[in-house]
């Protein structure tokens, strides 16, 4: 598994590191940074002590008292206060939850929170290159990318694309699916094993233990870990008869029994509960009126199995994790760390045993103990000061005062970070004229990017094939064909990413606009384009036979609901264009697409 160095970008932005009271020295360019005087908990299972620690080219270089700090480094004077290592997040989810596209404000929330190394399991694979040399240039915690693969119609294959989610269902196909991932070199894989639904809606299927067993051999064979989706007893057995290597989720329907105690140590499985998505009414939330509701009996009951599960587990010797399924609804990034850390304590830890989970425990089951986790000489100077002792009080871990992650201050006095709203993208590149005519290299666009199918989530989900075939002249056009799902507006289409994985934007505002050819059911579609800042689209009618179109942009309106463009349109920051559309539920839906231009 290998990590990014910082970039040029944050390094500039984290040199200016004044000192805490009394003045000193600033941050130099390739300089060393001496922490002196704090109250060191270096993880290691000794006690909290007072020392130095000296970091050079982004690892500690030293550990004690009366350190000789080099001349020209950058003293920061630490006493009273609490030096922890950087915190863990084995489950999170980059995504926006509500907003347009805020990764930098994403990255942001987890540095500001002392979380130095997190697992993202959001993003397809397409977007791993172009999305690792994004976050290079962001203030960002250590990112791994996290493949995704589930049952066909499986939790996790209910939204999103077969890209994003890779959908197996037998062994060899597991197989399969882990050996075209390789390419991508994802940093570790999330299987969707459990199909449970929470007992909200009937259960989606499962991976069973030959598949899922396959599916991790597979992984290890090619060096990456797998975590999974589990959440009841009976499947975590499974998950450990697998030999998966950490659950990131509570097993939650009932007790923990010793059984599958025994089997999770025999298999080395670690377990991260996630108690931060559950808990019930969560932090500045109110109770429901009706306490005696059906849904919040029942998120109240499974809370508490999850509470009393993770405390078994930890006495029965299972290397607990720390994760919180973060970008999900009332779980933030980064302060939901904070806050899975105080239900940990809820549920029975220590806060000492805590700051180990969020620590050395998870830098262990994530296989990186040798390269980080402790303060100890050699190890990467990941680093949080604390204003507090969070040994004794694990709320203290709020009083984050700065950050460290290789050894550069990316938090606290003289750095600057971006807004919690801020749409700070990649620099954009220049628009090219051609967007796709179908005739270059399989299943991408005229730029190289992929490709991608886009139906509406759920578990009933509208079925769309779309491939490139000749036309009567020899010439390549797109065909999408689709039975739309029994909901309320069912939709589907094909998105044309005008960058690898929609990640860097295009500048595209020397154009007036699109043209194309379509040909279709002679009902309306939509043509979309996302931005960095949202959707915006337009609606054209085609028939059978083939009509060429031009939609200026100054006929674009702003998509509505959750796409809707939440910044005006400039033309400079445009990451997508789709066609597709709508039908009744159970209705068919067909159209052919070609030359696709900006003019």
């Amino acid at each position: 598994m290998t990590f990014k160095p910082l970039s040029r970008i944050l390094v500039a932005a984290a040199m200016i590191s004044a000192l805490s009271a009394g003045g000193g020295a600033t941050q130099q360019p390739g300089s060393a940074v001496a922490i002196v005087g704090a109250t060191v908990f270096d993880a290691t299972g000794s006690a909290p002590r007072v020392a130095d620690v000296l970091i050079q080219d982004g690892r500690i270089a030293a550990v004690g008292t009366r350190l000789s700090i080099p001349a020209g480094a950058t003293v920061i004077d630490g006493t009273g206060k609490a030096l922890t290592p950087g915190f863990f997040d084995v489950h999170t989810h980059w995504t926006p939850n509500g907003t347009p596209f805020q990764t930098p404000a994403i990255a942001t929330a987890y540095v500001q929170a002392g979380v130095t190394t997190v697992n993202d399991f959001h993003q397809p694979p397409e977007s791993y290159a172009p999305r690792r040399e994004w976050l290079a240039q962001l203030a960002s915690p250590h990112v791994n990318l996290t493949a995704r693969m589930s049952t066909p119609g499986g939790h996790g294959a209910d939204w999103g694309d077969t890209n994003t989610t890779k959908w197996v269902n037998t062994p060899a196909a597991a197989r399969l699916e882990v050996s075209r991932l390789v390419p991508y070199a994802p940093d570790l894989i999330k299987a969707f094993a459990d199909g449970w639904r929470y007992g909200l809606s009937p259960d989606n299927t499962s991976m069973n233990l030959d598949t899922l067993s396959a599916l991790v051999d597979e992984a290890h064979k090619n060096n990456l870990k797998v975590v999974t989706h589990t959440v009841t007893v009976a499947r975590g057995k499974i998950a450990a008869q697998a030999k998966v290597d950490i659950i990131v989720h509570s097993l939650q329907d009932t007790h923990v029994d010793q059984e599958v105690i025994d089997l999770l140590k025999a298999a080395g499985t670690a377990y991260a509960p996630t108690l931060a998505v559950y808990e019930p009414v969560k932090p500045g939330q109110s109770p429901p009126e009706d306490l005696n509701n059906p849904r919040f009996l029942q998120s109240n009951a499974k809370f508490q199995y999850a509470l009393r599960n993770v405390k078994a587990l930890y006495d029965g010797g299972v290397l607990v994790a720390l994760g919180t399924d973060a970008g999900m609804p009332g779980t933030p990034h980064g302060v939901a760390t904070w806050r899975e850390m105080e239900l940990l304590v809820q549920a029975g830890l220590t806060p000492v045993e805590t700051l180990m989970v969020a620590t050395a425990n998870s830098a262990r089951a994530m296989g990186v103990l040798e390269d980080r986790g402790t303060i100890e000489v050699g190890k990467r100077a990941d680093l949080v000061l604390i204003d507090g002792t969070p040994w004794a009080n694990i709320s203290d871990v709020r009083k984050t005062e700065r950050v460290f992650i290789d050894g550069r201050q990316v938090v606290g006095p003289g750095v600057a970070l971006p807004e919690a709203n801020s749409l700070m993208t990649m620099a954009p590149a220049k628009a090219q004229v051609l967007i796709d005519d179908f005739e270059g290299a399989p299943g991408r666009t005229a730029s190289g990017a992929l490709r991608v199918q886009d139906t509406d989530g759920g578990m009933d989900r509208s079925v769309l094939i779309s491939l490139v075939a000749p036309e009567a002249g020899g010439d390549n056009a797109l065909r999408l064909a689709a039975r739309m799902s029994v909901k309320d507006d069912p939709h589907t289409g094909v998105i044309l990413p005008l960058s690898r994985g929609s990640i860097q934007p295009v500048d595209a505002s020397a154009f007036q606009g699109l043209s194309f050819a379509l040909r279709g059911d002679g009902g309306a579609y939509r043509v979309m384009i996302r931005t960095v800042g949202g959707w915006w689209q337009a609606e054209v009618k085609a028939g059978a036979k083939w009509t060429n179109f031009t939609v200026p942009f100054k006929d674009l309106a702003p998509s509505p609901g959750w796409r809707r463009a939440q910044t005006p349109w400039t033309g400079a920051d445009l990451l997508e264009v789709q066609f597709g559309g709508g039908r009744p539920a159970g209705d068919n839906l067909w159209l052919e697409v070609d030359d696709v231009r900006f003019y």
